[in-house]
Parts: C-alpha cells; structure tokens; sequence
C-alpha cells in the first residue's frame, strides 16, 4: 500500500498561502484608506462646516463717555429715635419695621403710673406753694398798715416782706418741677421726628429702657441714593446734577443725578464716593449693591453686540468672518456698554462682519455656515 501523506500535505499548504494572501490584500485595503482619509484631512480637503453662526456688522454710534463706578445703594439720611427717659417699661408698640410714618406719629409709649404720681405730688406742693404765698402777702399787707401807724418796727416789717419773697421763690421751684414732670410725661410717648420709613427696631413689649437707648431707626422722608464708588482720578470730572445710569440686581435698570461728590477718599480703597439721588422705586432697597456709570459729553463709538465678545483668560475676543466664510480669532479691547452692546476700543475694523452668537464653540480658521436669515439679509 502506497503511502498517502505526500498529497495531502500539498494540499493543506495550498490552502494556507491562499488565506494568507486573501488576509493581506484585505489588510492592504485598510491601510490604504487610512492613507487616503489623513491625506484628505491633511490637505485641507475636508470642507465640513464647523458650526451654524449668526453674524453682524460692526458700526459706529454715538454714545455718552462715562465713568464706570459702583457702590451700594443707602439711606439719604437716618433718623435715630430713642427714649428721652429712662427706668420706664414699654407698654405698647404701636410700628414694625417697613411702617411709613409721619412726623409726630406715635411709635410706642412707655409705661406712666410712676410719672403720673409723681406729677400728682407736685400739683399738691404747688397748691401749697400758692397758699403759703398768700398768706405772706397777707401778712405783709397788715403789716404795712402797722408800719405806718408805727406800730411795728422797720426791721419786723421787712421780715414780712422777706417771707413774701420766699414763698414766690418756693413756688416757682414747684412750678419748675412741675414743668419737668410734665416733660417727662409727654415722654412716655416715643414719636417719629420726621416723616420717612422705620428701618430698624431695637426694642421689645415690656423691656425697661433706659435714657438715650436707641429704640427706632427711620429712613428720612424715604430717600435712598447710591453711593458710588469711582477712581480717584475721575472726581475732578464730577459736577453736581450729572445724570447717572445704574443697574440694580436682576437686571433693573435705574436713573438719578449727582448729588455731591465727597471731598475725601475712603483710606482703605483710595477711591472716591460719589452720591447720586435716586427716584422712588419699590425696586430700590437699603443694601443692594448696583453696578453704573456716571455720564459725561457723547462721543462715537465703534459697537458690535456684547454677545459677539468671547472671554478667555481674562482676553477679549471677536471671532471676524472672511469672505470664504472662515473665522478668523481677533483680541480686541472693550470700553463701554451700553443697552446690550459693546464698544470695541480697538482690535477691527469698523466695517468687519463678526460671529455674534456661537463665539465660544469656535476656533481660529473654522469653516462656518452663516445663518439662513442673515444671509438673507
């Protein structure tokens, strides 16, 4: 029997180079179009659009030149109200914090029993007061007939004289008392001394107060103004009555005129406050702390929308659009803002077309698409 071993051994070789070269051409294959795909992307042959954008034209306004300030918004002035007397308890409370008042209004009373009695006390001296005094003048009068009847000597008349003036003097003491308790009667009643807004309550219902505690605090006549603060360099360009534009938190926007500007400068900033008298808003509240400007002439101004402007570590950019719809990054400087839009102080050209939305999602060079309503336009 011939031996079979040499056929099929041909056979399983046959069949292994064929696998291998049907593995390599598919190898080959894929190499080949990882080539062609990094040569495309290489040179630039890839075309896809980087991002949809809307675009704008920059252009020149005409615009008020500013000083930036800010500060917090605080009372005009405030009114402190306290107790006039002491070792008294409160017996009512008659406002809170937030009451409109007027000048005179009661805002709390103090117990007076102590004060009543006391007063009633000095009444009864000064009925006394008043009899003694009467009956010295009795006395002198019935002396003076006696005197000139000689009946009397000189020097016991002018004692009858002298006890009349010490009985004058004796009741004008008691009026005098009288008039102090009386005062301190009408300050059982703690009254606003203007009218305004109470902004502060210290005292409590039953608490004994004691002479010059303040108790009240009240906004006068519910002015409020902003306190602005600005560099100390811009307050020689400060003038009383300058219109002044502030934004409130939450995006309130609000308008008031210079008042003053402070002869000093606060010695831990080294910057000057500004006061700036507001109009009455429900908006405005002690406290709040309000970005502005404080306007000076108009000038022109080179503006593009302030979402146009890119922000990256701590740099300005613009992103300007080419004529073949690619991008390209400009660092630009800002100046003033005003009603959503920025100035740019330098960086492009006054007629370049900027990337207004999408800014951030771009790089230097991007292809974009522009928006179908601004090309239209």
């Amino acid at each position: 029997m011939k031996s079979r071993s040499g056929p099929i051994a041909l056979t399983t070789l046959c069949v292994c180079l064929a696998l291998t070269a049907a593995w390599w051409g598919q190898s080959t294959g894929h190499l080949a179009g990882a080539l062609a795909a990094t040569a495309g992307k290489d040179g630039k042959e890839d075309t896809k659009p980087a991002l949809t954008v809307r675009v704008g034209q920059a252009h020149e306004a005409i615009w008020p030149l500013s000083i930036v300030a800010t500060g917090l918004i605080a009372p005009w002035q405030e009114a402190s109200v306290g107790a006039e007397t002491g070792g008294l308890r409160v017996a009512t409370l008659d406002v809170d914090v937030g009451t409109q008042v007027h000048a005179g209004d009661v805002l709390a009373t103090l117990a007076s029993e102590s004060v009543d009695a006391e007063l009633r006390r000095l009444l009864a001296m000064q009925a006394s007061a008043r009899a003694s005094l009467a009956q010295a003048r009795s006395n002198a009068e019935r002396a003076d007939v006696a005197r000139k009847g000689e009946a009397i000597a000189e020097q016991q008349y002018n004692d009858y004289q002298i006890a009349v003036q010490t009985a004058q003097a004796s009741l004008a003491a008691v009026d005098a008392q009288l008039d102090a308790q009386r005062v301190t009667k009408a300050h059982t009643r703690i009254v606003a001394v203007d009218d305004g807004v109470i902004s502060a309550r210290t005292v409590t219902l039953g608490k004994v107060v004691q002479t010059g505690e303040e108790l009240f605090r009240l906004i006068r006549r519910n002015r409020l103004e902003w306190q602005a603060e600005v560099d100390a360099r811009d307050l020689d360009r400060i003038r009383p009555g300058q219109l002044a534009r502030l934004t409130l938190p939450g995006g309130i926007s609000l308008t008031g005129h210079v008042r003053l500007a402070a002869p000093g400068l606060v010695s831990a900033t080294g910057r000057g406050i500004v006061y700036v008298s507001l109009p009455a808003s429900i908006a405005v509240r002690p406290g709040m702390y309000a970005n502005g400007s404080l306007e000076q002439a108009s000038t022109s101004a080179l503006v593009v929308p302030q979402t146009a402007v890119v922000v990256s570590d701590g740099t300005n950019y613009l992103f300007e659009v080419r004529p073949d719809h690619h991008v390209l990054r400009r660092q630009v400087a800002v100046g003033r803002r005003l009603s959503g839009q920025v100035e740019i102080v330098h960086g492009i050209a006054a007629t370049a077309t900027v990337v207004i939305d999408g800014g951030a999602f771009l790089g230097d060079g991007d292809l974009v698409r522009i928006s179908r309503t601004d090309a239209a336009s």
